[in-house]
């Protein structure tokens, strides 16, 4: 079957004229998958039956299934855990900001780095996600809200650059006018380093916003809580973000969750400052830690992580500590899916 979810309109026109339809009812297979969110081809009524059927034998939209959709308590945040076509499932959250509304997608069915602090990597890494089941994330909160969703964060659970080209083509979809039309500036993409996707999607047509996930402001201590610090240097990792900047002309920014008694003393702070500052424009998010049964650590006080940040700013680096939207649902990686259950996956690792 040819999976029709995440195919560009361009492609979509040649299938149709491949296959002896006229190009124009590729624009509108588009426009009701993406505009109307009609995805049963039998519901698209004002194509020409002939092309109803031959859609219904040849093709096929894989929408994911919600298993559980939770909504935080204001409103503002919500969480839903997926199911894909293998049974394996995945998370994905809505933020509803206060420039609109923020899509949280996850590149795979778990995550290989190990990160101590991230729920999602707990079953290890299962597969990639395709392109459709990237796309379908955002196409499912779509139907759910009826709203334009405004911008995309690739920070779910998975290392997006090693799914690069299944995330890449994702975001080309989020940008096109037929589909999501959202500009690349309004689309984010995390990283835990990975220096040759970072170096590799520097020289895409795409100017992203480039995150790392740095949690440490050393080797050392990103080591210990972040096993692909063992394989990436700092060092290196920074100048990659340095050609990312160059060729992009994009702010980096800086995640980096606040764990006490783990990273978040004064010294950690000064030295934070100061491996950041060698980068011409960015920014730093402050997160702290989203704890739970699975994941023992906690944040540390408002009056420390204040004066972490106070600290951090004073090397001229611009700092926020990023507002908690999701505690009441769980809504850091991976915690729903470990709330409900070990479900079974049916792809073995």
């Amino acid at each position: 079957m040819i999976e029709l979810l995440g195919v560009s309109l361009d492609d979509i026109r040649a299938l149709m004229v491949t296959n002896g339809f006229p190009a124009f009812r590729g624009k509108q297979i588009v426009d009701y998958i993406y505009k109307r969110h009609i995805t049963t081809f039998a519901d698209m009524t004002q194509l020409p039956k002939s092309l109803r059927e031959w859609l219904l034998a040849n093709c096929q939209i894989s929408l994911p299934k919600v298993v559980v959709r939770q909504v935080a308590p204001k409103g503002d945040t919500q969480k839903l855990l997926l199911e894909l076509g293998d049974g394996s499932r995945i998370e994905t959250v809505l933020m509803d900001q206060d420039y609109g509304l923020s899509v949280c997608v996850s590149s795979q069915v778990g995550c290989a780095m190990g990160c101590v602090f991230c729920a999602s990597t707990t079953n290890g890494l299962l597969r990639n996600l395709t392109r459709a089941e990237i796309v379908g994330q955002v196409l499912l909160f779509s139907q759910l809200t009826g709203q334009h969703i405004h911008s995309i964060v690739m920070m779910g659970s998975g290392e997006p650059l090693k799914n690069y080209d299944e995330v890449v083509g994702a975001l080309r979809i989020f940008h096109e006018p037929a589909m999501f039309g959202i500009g690349y500036r309004r689309m984010t993409l995390s990283t835990c380093g990975i220096i040759d996707g970072i170096r590799r999607l520097a020289d895409e047509d795409m100017p992203i916003t480039l995150a790392l996930s740095l949690h440490a402001p050393n080797d050392v201590l990103r080591k210990q809580i972040m096993p692909i610090g063992s394989a990436y240097a700092l060092k290196d990792i920074f100048d990659a973000l340095l050609y990312y900047y160059n060729k992009q002309q994009r702010r980096i920014t800086f995640e980096y969750i606040l764990i006490n008694h783990c990273n978040a003393s004064l010294k950690e702070a000064h030295q934070l400052g100061q491996l950041v500052k060698v980068i011409p424009n960015c920014h730093i998010n402050l997160i702290p830690i989203n704890g739970n049964e699975h994941i023992h650590m906690v944040k540390p006080s408002v009056a420390v992580m204040n004066q972490f940040k106070a600290i951090v700013e004073s090397y001229g680096v611009p700092v926020t500590i990023r507002k908690e939207m999701g505690d009441a649902i769980k809504a850091a990686c991976g915690q729903l899916k470990m709330q409900v259950g070990s479900h079974k996956e049916s792809i073995e690792k």
